[in-house]
């Protein structure tokens, strides 16, 4: 698995940069009311939201249907959105506020063929219009792996992919195994990257998903955390 190309992250972003700036003021005015996000002034959203969240453009292919697990405050996938137009995403997100917040963004930032789902990973998982219709799953800073996959695989396409945004990643990637053969997945990729002017060192995981994921899964009823896989 490739490194993220930041020449290309900076060219998206520069060619979207009224878009960005747009959200990063939504970002602003929004967050003291819902709790976003700890990270707010603009160099520091830049790096550590914009340009990580856009470190997993090149792994979704053109015209992709995407479904985000815990969106909070949209990232990656408002990012990738706005550079992205082609894409399609259904962010899920269990915190009625911050679905708020989403929709926000979609009407003031004008973005097309975006749907915002107030609901839990595990319960949408299990329902036939999401179960295995998308072609790539993406989460950040949600979970530990294991139950990541829990969450994720069972909305993914076999074909598809599920694509992981995380920091030091070694440990949960040979802990996430035991889940990723159990839920359909294939071998697990990794990319080890460092985000520009030392804004810290970031880990893409992507699995494949290669055979369907069994009907019990995800088990619900918060086991999905309390007994990872």
């Amino acid at each position: 698995m490739n490194k993220p190309d930041f020449a290309r992250i900076e060219g998206l972003y520069n060619a979207h940069k009224e878009q960005f700036d747009a959200f990063l003021g939504l970002l602003r005015e929004y967050n003291a009311r819902y709790n976003l996000t700890a990270i707010t002034q603009e160099k520091d959203v830049l790096y550590k939201h914009f340009y990580d969240s856009l470190a997993g453009e090149a792994y979704i292919s053109e015209n992709a249907e995407v479904v985000e697990v815990g969106s909070g405050a949209g990232f990656p996938s408002l990012p990738l959105k706005i550079a992205r137009e082609d894409l399609r995403f259904a962010l899920v997100e269990s915190t009625g506020k911050k679905c708020d917040f989403l929709n926000v963004c979609v009407r003031e930032l004008g973005l097309k063929n975006v749907r915002v789902f107030h609901s839990r990973a595990e319960d949408l998982g299990k329902n036939p219009a999401f179960r295995e219709h998308f072609d790539v799953c993406c989460a950040r800073a949600v979970a530990s792996l294991p139950t990541l996959v829990e969450y994720c695989l069972p909305f993914v396409k076999v074909g598809g992919s599920f694509l992981a945004y995380k920091g030091e990643a070694e440990e949960e990637i040979k802990a996430g195994k035991r889940a990723c053969e159990t839920l359909g997945g294939g071998e697990i990729e990794s990319a080890v990257f460092s985000l520009p002017e030392d804004y810290g060192t970031r880990t893409l995981v992507r699995i494949g998903k290669i055979k369907h994921t069994p009907a019990v899964y995800p088990r619900g009823n918060g086991k999905e955390r309390s007994k990872p896989l």
